[in-house]
């Protein structure tokens, strides 16, 4: 059996004492010189030691790692802001556990539950419904937490967030410009009031209001994503139909695009469609999809960075800040008129 490598083997190789093997391995380096840091580092490779992790973060009372909750990790918005925290994180020297609530509030206090027991030091969260009085004990204990994508009503949250409205905005005027005018929204359910959900149809109806043009609510559908098919079918059964589409975010895009391959319903030609969320086949889709971008990767620095901030700073108040990000317009041929010249 091989011998596990003591803090004493590593003391003795480097030939200083054991408290200033444990000083190197806390980084308290005020009182040591180059040198002396330089062997020790040279014994800690060579003998392959491997500190205690556990016992290194109760004396430092951190374990350098942050825990992220996100909603539903299927969303290309998920995927894409997570991988902009990991690598803040990652070049800050903090690990992050990833975990996906599955849009189940039980879920999301489980994890949060299991993130505490493993002494996380922040949270980054996409929050669901149903905890509120768990982040409210949270923010009351000054522990570091930041919201994505949500609001939290009633909670001294930071939180960083698209402009929704404003992506709404972009895609009715765009589509207005393009010579359509019975324009219909198609979004997931509005049942928990989700944030994104919420005011994106706000934004549209503001937008059309704006244009002089009157809200038709039979053209406004929120729905789960089985039931996408019977709620197209109204849509498209109406007897004035809609001449574009503005599909919530990627998932229901997804079901827009089943059913109108499945009607044969031709994108950009029976139909205009335009999409919030970028996604990885949007550009190359036939015909290729107009699409409302959100800033994921400065939005995941964003998040991540105001969270380590407050992880350093224990002194900086916990604050209702809301950082909104500015949307943008991609523009390709899923809403040309039919005859008109492709870019």
């Amino acid at each position: 059996m091989t011998k596990k490598i003591t803090i004493s083997d590593v003391a003795k190789k480097a030939e200083v004492s054991k408290s200033t093997v444990s000083q190197f391995l806390n980084e308290r380096f005020d009182y040591m010189g180059d040198e002396t840091r330089a062997r020790i580092n040279k014994a800690i490779t060579e003998l392959g030691y491997q500190p205690n992790v556990v016992a290194r973060s109760l004396k430092l009372k951190s374990t350098s790692t942050i825990g992220v909750i996100v909603a539903n990790i299927l969303h290309a918005y998920s995927t894409q802001v997570i991988r902009a925290i990991e690598n803040v994180c990652n070049e800050n020297g903090i690990s992050t556990i990833i975990c996906n609530a599955d849009d189940n509030p039980q879920k999301e206090r489980k994890y949060i539950e299991t993130l505490l027991a493993k002494q996380v030091d922040g949270l980054i969260v996409v929050p669901l419904k149903g905890n509120l009085e768990i982040y409210k004990k949270l923010l009351k204990q000054d522990f570091p937490i930041v919201f994505l994508d949500r609001l939290v009503e009633g909670l001294d949250a930071e939180t960083v967030i698209l402009d929704n409205e404003r992506a709404s905005e972009l895609a009715v005027n765009h589509l207005l410009e393009n010579g359509y005018k019975k324009i219909a929204i198609v979004t997931a359910s509005l049942t928990d009031s989700v944030t994104p959900r919420i005011e994106r149809i706000n934004g549209y109806k503001k937008a059309l209001e704006k244009n002089g043009i009157t809200v038709q609510e039979e053209y406004i559908k929120g729905m789960e994503l089985d039931s996408f098919d019977q709620g197209l079918d109204e849509l498209f059964s109406l007897d004035i139909k809609p001449d574009a589409i503005i599909s919530g975010n990627d998932l229901s895009l997804m079901e827009i695009l089943k059913y109108t391959f499945e009607n044969d319903i031709r994108v950009g030609k029976d139909t205009g469609l335009i999409t919030v969320d970028e996604v990885s086949f949007g550009p190359i889709h036939s015909p290729p999809l107009t699409t409302i971008a959100q800033p994921t990767f400065e939005m995941g620095m964003e998040v991540a960075t105001i969270l380590l901030d407050k992880i350093k700073d224990k002194k900086l108040k916990q604050d209702s800040v809301v950082h909104r990000h500015e949307p943008s317009l991609i523009i390709r041929n899923s809403t040309k008129k039919e005859g008109e010249p492709s870019e």
